[in-house]
């Protein structure tokens, strides 16, 4: 039974992966920066030689959008040199494979039209500079797969869709802006997709395709559609009202399109891939 190391197991899709782990054949093991550092090159390097592995799958990473704007170096730290870490252990550990999670900001926004893994990037915040890096630092290695997602939420953890669940029974006014576009990713796909790619390489359904994929869940939206659409799934009582971008300015500026193309991830590996609104549902479901 082949092994598959989790890293970043305590955020979103760490905990996806762990919830959905005994429907595979794999032997997961999931660790945090408190059983294992990837950013210790050194540590990393004992812990795979104690522990071999046939896959790595990094969840780990700096992903305070805002918070990178003004902590640079932390964000590169994880984003960037720590891949660097991993991609030495690829080196280091012949029979591992690494799938690398990276984002939908390493692309400007500029683009209206579904993004390909080919297209031109360019971030425009701290945080997509970082993550590309991280992703130029494996670009080409014959044993590595860096999967962009965008939007993501779970039922763990922070995000969008469980903060709007929690104003559910408040009254007061919720501005969301609309000229943001792209398409959420529910945590439970994106995890099921990663592990289903793993088992059919292992049971020899399909062969291991290094390089850059997208997923994210089908269809198009706003965060101000998203927020509607959770509110009335979830009942709430928030009126919300539609707003620029402009008009809620932050730290880090976000892609104003971001939607991604799965036609590559689709034909390559086969992976189904559900809309935005039936996957929303069923994780509303399983919160309330």
């Amino acid at each position: 039974m082949s092994r598959v190391l989790v890293t970043g197991a305590d955020g979103q899709l760490g905990r996806e992966l762990r919830k959905l782990q005994k429907l595979f054949g794999q032997d997961y093991v999931f660790t945090d920066v408190a059983e294992l550092d990837i950013t210790d090159a050194d540590g990393l390097n004992r812990y795979l030689t104690s522990n071999p592995a046939s896959y790595l799958i990094n969840c780990a990473a700096y992903t305070d959008v805002d918070g990178a704007e003004s902590e640079p170096e932390k964000a590169g730290i994880l984003n960037r040199d720590a891949v660097e870490n991993l991609k030495n252990c690829l080196e280091a550990f012949p029979a591992l494979r690494l799938i690398h999670l990276s984002t939908d900001y390493v692309f400007p926004g500029d683009r209206p039209h579904p993004l390909k893994e080919d297209d031109p990037t360019g971030p425009e915040s701290v945080y997509g500079q970082t993550k590309l890096e991280g992703e130029s630092v494996l670009h080409g290695h014959p044993r590595a797969m860096v999967i962009r997602t965008s939007w993501l939420y779970s039922e763990f953890g922070k995000n969008f869709v469980k903060s709007m669940i929690g104003r559910m029974d408040r009254d007061d006014d919720m501005m969301v802006v609309y000229d943001q576009v792209g398409t959420p990713t529910y945590g439970e796909d994106l995890a099921n997709a990663i592990m289903q790619i793993i088992s059919d390489v292992e049971s020899g359904q399909s062969s291991f395709i290094p390089g850059v994929f997208h997923y994210s869940n089908e269809g198009v939206c706003s965060w101000y559609d998203l927020a509607m659409e959770v509110c009335r799934l979830a009942k709430c009582k928030t009126r919300i009202f539609p707003i620029e971008t402009a008009d809620y300015p932050l730290p880090a500026k976000r892609p104003a399109y971001s939607v991604l193309s799965k036609s590559k991830i689709k034909q390559t590996y086969r992976v189904e891939v559900p809309h935005w609104r039936v996957s929303l549902e069923k994780c509303i479901n399983h919160l309330l």
